[in-house]
């Protein structure tokens, strides 16, 4: 847990994701999608993993917002969270 932060106070941020992503099957075929935009999350997630910092893509797409990298990170993170692996 990072300093000066609760475990209830960082949920409550990352729980802010759906203020900022939206799901509609007219965008980018339904994949979840900053609202407003039609960057996806997995666009975002794309660009981090291959290397690319914050700032980069805050410049590179001046429509995004801090708040929007990080709503698509606790997005993917939440996902991850409830994908259960079901055994055969």
């Amino acid at each position: 847990m990072r300093a000066g932060f609760s475990t209830t106070a960082i949920e409550m941020k990352m729980n802010k994701y759906q203020e900022y992503i939206s799901i509609d099957p007219n965008i980018r075929f339904g994949k979840p999608c900053i609202k407003g935009t039609r960057i996806a999350v997995s666009d975002i997630l794309q660009w981090l993993a291959s290397g690319m910092s914050y700032e980069e893509i805050l410049i590179d797409f001046p429509t995004l917002k801090q708040e929007h990298l990080f709503a698509a990170l606790a997005f993917a993170a939440y996902r991850e969270q409830i994908t259960q692996i079901i055994a055969a």
